[in-house]
């Protein structure tokens, strides 16, 4: 693919300082970049790392000039990065149809323009969008619905009654609709509680490989529109999220807990049952929330406290070993008098 710097800064928002028709090929970061390729620069270091690279041109800030480079302009450099990925590499096309080994029950609907892929298994009563794509290995139970353009990496699993919205990615090795982990102790032994609901994807959702959103024990598991969910994280029956919330890297919402709008929850946190996160909550990294958290508050910790409260805590814990010492040589003074 060959671009002039004009063509690309139109599809990025941006304008060109330099030469419009310089002609970028491909996109690299500075440390790799070669004659022809487009770099980014979201900070001075960055940019001067650029300047010094063989790219022919930089995607930079507003507040960026040079007298080597061709600098394409923008408001949000990182935006900016982001679109120019999507034009140097877009997203690999599948063609529509369904491969011989995949196996589709006869009452399932499947759209001509669908990908269905090598070894996929499609239950009874599916109903499968426009331009979905299942890359290989892929199980659709029964009764579940896949919206249009949604793509099922390879070996991810719905159980029956799963619903995908439109635009979802899943990721390979992912569980969507799996039992809830409910049990109630009887007569010295852990009765199952049979997880009878479902789970609900939204629109525009992406959930990362080896993930597990587990259905309802009644009703549904909801992810909310726009939603981001990373590797490696569990999500209990019951959960329900608001829209486009952050799940990041091996974090645990127990059951029937609900977050809000625009959530961030980071690596290795967890979460207690029954909680209700507020709106534009962020919870740092491996702490544990007990208590429901209003709009707004971050939190850090575990148990979970607002975060200039466990920061104070934290410099206090740190200090603890010199106070120590410090007490322990006035008690030696007074056992001396």
């Amino acid at each position: 693919m060959t671009l002039t710097t004009a063509e690309i800064a139109q599809q990025l928002g941006g304008e060109v300082l330099g030469d419009p028709n310089a002609r970028l090929t491909g996109l690299a970061g500075a440390d790799q970049a070669r004659p022809g390729d487009l770099t980014f620069a979201d900070s001075a270091a960055y940019f001067t790392a650029a300047e010094a690279s063989a790219a022919t041109a930089v995607i930079a800030g507003k507040e960026f000039t040079s007298a080597t480079k061709v600098i394409i302009r923008v408001a949000n450099t990182r935006v900016a990065f982001a679109k120019a990925v999507t034009i140097f590499f877009p997203e690999p096309e599948f063609a529509a149809g369904i491969h011989p080994t995949a196996v589709v029950a006869k009452s399932a609907q499947v759209d001509p323009s669908a990908h269905i892929g090598p070894h996929c298994t499609i239950g009874e009563r599916v109903k499968i969008g426009a331009k979905v794509a299942l890359l290989a290995g892929d199980h659709v139970g029964d009764d579940s619905v896949i919206g249009d353009e949604s793509r099922l990496f390879p070996n991810v699993t719905l159980y029956p009654r799963t619903q995908i919205g439109q635009r979802v990615r899943i990721h390979s090795s992912t569980v969507i609709g799996a039992d809830g982990f409910g049990y109630v102790f009887d007569s010295g032994f852990h009765r199952k509680v049979p997880q009878v609901g479902h789970v609900v994807i939204s629109d525009d959702v992406e959930i990362g490989a080896n993930s597990c959103v587990d259905r309802g024990a009644l009703g549904a598991t909801v992810i909310g529109r726009g939603t981001k969910i990373d590797n490696l994280v569990q999500v209990a029956h019951n959960v329900q999220t608001g829209e486009h919330c952050l799940l990041i890297s091996q974090v645990g919402i127990s059951g029937s807990t609900r977050l809000g709008n625009y959530v961030v929850v980071a690596g290795q946190a967890g979460l207690a049952g029954h909680l209700k996160i507020g709106n534009q909550v962020t919870i740092g990294a491996a702490a544990g929330v007990m208590s429901d958290i209003p709009d707004g508050v971050k939190v850090l910790g575990a148990p979970a406290q607002p975060d200039r409260e466990s920061k104070r805590q934290m410099i206090a814990i740190q200090r603890l070993p010199d106070l120590l010492k410090r007490f322990a040589a006035w008690e030696k003074k007074l056992d001396g008098k």
